[in-house]
This record gives C-alpha cells, sequence and structure tokens, in this order.
C-alpha cells in the first residue's frame, strides 16, 4: 500500500511539468499554430525563474518567500511569453516554417537554460550549487489541515501551489475554448482561418494571443520542474524529454487540456515505472521509457481510424496563412 502510494505522488510529480506544457501547446495548436519550441520554452521558464529568484535571495538579508514566489511566477510568464512572441512574429508576420522555427526555438531555449544554469552555478560558489530554499519553499508549501488528513491528505493535499495551478489551467482552457466566444473564434481561426477571416475574425490576432499565450502556461511547466520538483535547484539538461511528452500527450488528450489532466498523470506514471519493476537490464529500463510515446501511438491510430471530428488536430495546424490567398 505504501508503495502504491509512493508510486502515484511520484507519478503526479512527474506528470505536472507535462500537463503545463501540453495544455499551453494545445491553447496553441488551436489556432492553427505548431510549436515544436515548447521544449525550449520551458526551460525559457525555468531558467527565468529560478534567476528573479536567485538574484532577489542574495541582494536581501531576509528575503521573504512570498516575494521571491511571485517574481519567480512573473519572470518565467515573461520569458516563456517572449519565447512565444518570437515564434509568432517568425511563423505569422515572417511565415517562416513553423517546424523550423520551432525546433531552433527548442535548440536556443535548452542552451539559454543551460548558459545561465551554469553561469549561476559559478556565481553561487560552483556547479550544483545554485539554491533558493526560501523562494522553493513558498513553491512546495501544502495545503494546511488538509495534508494532515491520514492517506487522502498526501495523496490529494500534500503538493505545492503550481501542481493545483496545472490543473486548474487546464480545466479553465477547456471550458475557454468550448465556452465562450473567444475561444469558438480561435477554434474557427484553426480550422479554416479564409472563413474566419471572412466572418469578420481577425486571425493574425488570435493566432499571436495563442502562441504567446500557450507559451506562458508551457513555461510555468519549467518552473515548476525547478521550484517544486528540484527544490529550487539547477540541473543543466535536468528537464529530459519532457518537453516532448507534453507535444505527445496533445495527441494523448485529442487536443483538450481536460483529457491532458488525467493524460499526465499516465505519462508520469509510465515515466517511472521502471524504476518499480525489480531486476530491468538497462536496455529494458529505455524501452519503459518509450511507453508514453508507444501508447500516443496507438491512441494516434484508433482516433484515425474513427474518423470523428472532435478527436482530429485542428484543419490548418501547421499551415501558414496567406490572406490574400483567401
Amino acid at each position: 500500500m505504501n508503495l502504491l502510494m509512493t508510486f502515484i505522488q511520484k507519478a503526479i510529480g512527474q506528470g505536472v511539468a507535462i500537463l503545463f506544457g501540453a495544455t499551453g501547446e494545445i491553447v496553441t495548436e488551436k489556432s492553427g499554430n505548431l510549436n515544436l519550441g515548447i521544449p525550449g520554452i520551458m526551460y525559457m521558464g525555468g531558467i527565468a525563474g529560478l534567476m528573479g529568484a536567485f538574484f532577489y535571495e542574495n541582494g536581501k538579508e531576509n528575503p521573504n518567500g512570498f516575494v521571491g514566489f511571485l517574481i519567480a511566477i512573473l519572470c518565467t510568464l515573461a520569458a516563456s511569453a517572449f519565447g512565444g512572441l518570437i515564434y509568432s512574429f517568425l511563423t505569422i508576420t515572417l511565415r517562416a516554417n513553423q517546424n523550423v522555427v520551432g525546433l531552433s526555438l527548442t535548440t536556443f531555449g535548452v542552451g539559454f537554460g543551460n548558459f545561465f544554469g551554469g553561469s549561476i552555478s559559478k556565481l553561487a560558489g560552483g556547479v550544483g550549487q545554485i539554491s533558493v530554499q526560501t523562494t522553493a519553499a513558498a513553491f512546495r508549501a501544502k495545503i494546511p489541515v488538509l495534508s494532515e488528513i491520514p492517506v487522502l491528505g498526501d495523496l490529494l493535499f500534500s503538493y505545492g501551489f503550481l501542481t493545483y495551478l496545472s490543473v486548474v489551467a487546464a480545466i479553465c482552457m477547456t471550458w475557454f475554448l468550448k465556452r465562450t466566444r473567444s475561444g469558438l473564434n480561435l477554434r474557427a481561426v484553426g480550422e479554416s482561418p479564409a472563413t474566419a477571416d471572412a466572418a469578420g475574425i481577425n486571425v493574425s490576432r488570435y493566432k499571436y494571443i495563442a502562441t504567446v499565450t500557450g507559451a506562458a502556461i508551457a513555461g510555468l511547466g519549467g518552473l515548476y520542474f525547478v521550484m517544486e520538483y528540484l527544490g529550487g535547484t539547477w540541473s543543466n539538461n535536468g528537464f529530459g524529454d519532457r518537453g516532448w511528452l507534453a507535444i505527445a500527450l496533445v495527441i494523448l488528450a485529442l487536443w483538450n487540456p481536460a483529457r491532458a489532466i488525467w493524460g499526465s498523470f499516465l505519462f508520469g506514471g509510465l515515466y517511472i515505472l521502471y524504476i518499480y519493476l525489480p531486476g530491468l537490464s538497462r536496455a529494458t529500463q529505455e524501452l519503459c521509457k518509450m511507453l508514453p510515446y508507444v501508447v500516443t501511438i496507438i491512441v494516434l491510430i484508433i482516433t484515425s481510424k474513427r474518423n470523428k471530428q472532435e478527436n482530429q488536430p485542428p484543419a490548418s495546424l501547421g499551415n501558414a496563412y496567406f490572406r490574400e490567398e483567401r
């Protein structure tokens, strides 16, 4: 029982960063943009939040955890939104190839994070010495009283702020896309930008806003990883392939942020399953890490055969819009 509880908690912990990334990418893809720069944007968001908290804590004799908390979030949102803005300008205004720009942004973001992470480590006294414990404690604070409930307290109420925010964000984005006029307009832009344009919807504006907003949400996944998961430290290349798992989760969730909630925890469980299976060789462990991608491929095959419209990607996904061709 204790082993199962531990596994579930670890699976949730692994899945939160993936959920932020998937939610942000779903919002972006609903506009017709395919942003493969999400892994890099998560790196940018993570290091920006850590840098903001680091310089704040090291500039104060008695730093306030709540102030560091706010600074970290603002820095993360600014950096990741800026990454989304770069992608939007290149793909929407300049009409550059979305795949090339996205992959370039991922390469840049990973390099950006590792470079500044290493630089801050040297300022802090050596590699691996970055520490923003006061700010990290604010992010990792459990829900008072409820977290003390036996069993349920550990299972449901023992996580930090960003864990719950990831679920709330996914639910809110689902409501926005399905229940609001702006959300319906956004979906119309993703399905047929020419038709949406003819109906008086500003296609470029919706694409810009969706892409920048999606990048900001994804960036919070990077902040979660460094503040809640790692406890306010930085590890070069520590994100692993979580950014790519977030993009894969978009398919598993069938472009529905609410479905991504359970999907992220499933991915988190599959990602660490090899740790709980005794007697596996190194090669077998690597095969276990492939399970999330295998599940995604199976779901993609099944949904493509059923051919339900609501389970398909936006019709214009990945295609640049040229108004003069309308």
